[in-house]
């Protein structure tokens, strides 16, 4: 009914402007050239698309208030109609561009259910890795590992990669693809790491193990902190709540992931309100050691502990009430408390010259060093393999494990320091350092130390604004 009464109202309306019912029929049929075939859905359009100007007109008179008697009469020109052509598809058109889908494999998984989840449509992948010697080595997919797949909007396959290891220092991955011709190939892939530096703070509450896991400091970084320092800190014994350290390191992401942890770069540590730093340099022509601010090599002749983690359970004295012999007797060393396995470091370069059991100390073994000085180790559970009487060791290398042989009641180490065969406090011991820099490769470390030393500060910045 609404219909009909718009229908006549518009015929009325153009018939007042001097348009008959013959151009509302022209109007009708050329309309009808866009609109839908049904003649009742063509009609009601027309006639409601035409009739929203004058209901708006009547609307907009009647909501008017006040006399209208003297308002000048609106002049209509006459409508003009132009036909626009509007290209529809008939149906959307998405993009064909192939997509990866990347997954880490779970427990259950196949190839199989890999590629129908990657929606494959193509028959001739699962045949094809059967019979190819290095592709079939994907049926034996482990739980963890990463698989990429490529197929395009159609399911057509495109490409395949499952890495085959997990090492950190290197990846190896199968890819499956497609030649030039369209063939199905299988290659190994080695992959490599991209390398970019980072920084991290942070303060110690109760060990630097925990202090490095509240800032997601990977733990290598922080033993290598505890090694860099090792000459100039005792990690055992003056590690203090409250000490502070800064570290610029590197680190190895593969495909945009963290994967390790590199080299420390730089690091400052604060113990007991004295700041140390240290910063990774290679001389022209020499291998890269760590440096002080003022160009000194922080490797002195001597580590300060031969383990790198533990604490002291028996200092040196010249008086000491042996648990076992039940006597007063002294104690010509310092005694490490550690796991049964604890790595055991020769704490400086020299040469073996005992290797095997001695009475009461055990699994044993004892270095000469440059000078006259030589270092012993006992109670060892087992030695590095390799070493024997006559072994050339350079400082930090593994000599052996913390153990409970001969006179010892639990694990520990027992470490000696001897000057001319005569043992001394080696915690009393006060060893030179190697020869500083020269004048040119001071200049280079200066250059390198100002640009390390950017990176530390940020560092700090960085805990602050995360402390807030």
């Amino acid at each position: 009914m609404l219909q009909q009464f718009l229908e006549r109202f518009l015929l009325t309306f153009m018939k007042a402007k001097g348009l008959g019912s013959r151009s509302f029929r022209q109007l009708f049929e050329f309309s009808g050239q866009f609109l839908p075939s049904n003649k009742k859905h063509k009609k009601a359009l027309i006639v409601g698309f035409f009739s929203m100007p004058v209901l708006g007109a009547v609307v907009a008179i009647a909501g008017a208030k006040g006399d209208l008697s003297g308002t000048p009469s609106v002049q209509f020109d006459d409508v003009v109609t132009e036909a626009i052509q509007l290209n529809i598809p008939e149906q959307l058109v998405f993009s064909s561009e192939p997509l990866v889908r990347e997954e880490k494999v779970k427990r259950g998984d196949s190839i199989a259910s890999l590629l129908q989840r990657a929606g494959l449509k193509s028959n001739d992948v699962i045949p094809f890795l059967s019979k190819d010697p290095l592709a079939s080595k994907m049926f034996q997919l482990k739980a963890g590992r990463m698989v990429s797949i490529q197929v395009d909007a159609k399911g057509d396959f495109q490409w395949m990669r499952y890495k085959t290891s997990l090492e950190e220092d290197h990846q190896e991955a199968i890819l499956v693809k497609r030649d030039a011709n369209g063939n199905l190939v299988a290659q190994q892939e080695k992959l490599t790491y991209e390398t970019n530096t980072t920084f991290k703070s942070g303060r110690i509450q109760s060990s630097l193990f925990a202090a490095a896991d509240a800032v997601q400091l990977p733990d290598s970084v922080a033993v290598q902190m505890a090694e860099i320092f090792s000459s100039e800190i005792d990690f055992h014994r003056e590690l203090q709540k409250g000490d502070e350290f800064r570290v610029v390191y590197e680190q190895k992401t593969l495909d945009g992931r963290e994967v390790s942890a590199g080299q420390v770069l730089a690091a400052e540590f604060i113990n007991s309100g004295k700041s140390y730093k240290a910063y990774w340099f290679a001389p022209s022509g020499s291998r890269g050691a760590y440096y002080n601010d003022e160009g000194e090599t922080l490797q002195k002749s001597f580590l300060k502990s031969p383990l790198a983690f533990s604490r002291i359970s028996s200092g040196f004295t010249l008086r000491r009430f042996h648990p076992i012999m039940n006597e007063w007797r002294a104690h010509k060393g310092v005694d490490y408390a550690a796991p049964t396995g604890t790595p055991i470091r020769a704490t400086a370069n020299g040469t073996v010259t005992f290797v095997g059991g001695k009475g009461g100390y055990g699994r044993y073994v004892e270095i000469k060093h440059h000078s006259n000085y030589s270092t012993a180790y006992a109670h060892l559970s087992n030695f590095a393999p390799g070493l024997r009487n006559g072994s050339k060791v350079t400082q930090g290398d593994l000599i052996g494990y913390v153990g409970a042989t001969g006179w010892a009641t639990g694990p520990h180490l027992h470490y000696e320091f001897r000057v001319n065969n005569t043992a001394v406090d080696p915690q009393l011991v006060n060893v030179a350092r190697a020869e500083p820099l020269d004048r040119v490769s001071f200049r280079k470390f200066k250059e390198v130390q100002a640009a390390l030393d950017r990176r530390l500060d940020l560092s700090a910045t960085e805990r602050l604004a995360m402390a807030r």
